[in-house]
């Protein structure tokens, strides 16, 4: 076969408004894919150590301590994953806890992290137990996602973990609120 007769080489295309070059074009031109896993803002509901407003402020490095309030989940039971509390599925189970309104996607952010990637933020219902309004709303949860077989029966002590941890005072000070 002699390459004369098959012709020259075609060479890639050098308008830009060729069919590649606007497909290049638009895919360049796309905004940026939404993280699906984007720790979101919103009310949290806690029932382990992050119900504790101290702890809460010193891991998103607040000012002065938030303030929280009590809440229940329903559909929900507390298990122990260790010494640490874990949220699984339990119909018509209710869990203690209280709320905290997360405004910033850095503190979502820094609460995933806290709570390591055996959680991860779910929506739930939360009703209030303090008798003001909203008595309820939507809002996000650290749910349990490692293995189940780790979970173990028992309950979680907030004022124990605080002392175990070198938090006395702060266990002290729960009493007081």
């Amino acid at each position: 076969m002699d390459v004369e007769k098959i012709g020259p080489r075609s060479s890639p295309p050098e308008k830009t408004g060729s069919l590649v070059s606007r497909m290049i074009q638009k895919l360049q031109s796309a905004p940026p894919a939404n993280d699906f896993f984007e720790a979101p803002t919103g009310s949290y509901f806690f029932y382990g150590t992050l119900s504790d407003p101290s702890m809460l402020r010193d891991i998103l490095e607040l000012q002065s301590e938030p303030e929280l309030r009590p809440a229940s989940v329903t559909g929900y039971a507390c298990k122990l994953w260790g010494q640490y509390p874990a949220l699984v599925d339990a119909q018509d189970l209710t869990v203690e806890g209280a709320v905290y309104h997360v405004q910033t996607v850095d503190h979502g952010k820094r609460l995933a992290a806290y709570e390591t990637s055996s959680y991860h933020a779910q929506p739930c219902r939360i009703r209030y137990s303090d008798g003001k309004e909203p008595s309820q709303d939507f809002g996000y949860t650290f749910m349990f996602v490692g293995d189940p077989d780790d979970l173990s029966e028992g309950e979680f002590g907030l004022k124990v973990w605080l002392k175990r941890m070198g938090r006395g005072g702060t266990a002290d000070n729960l009493d007081n609120k």
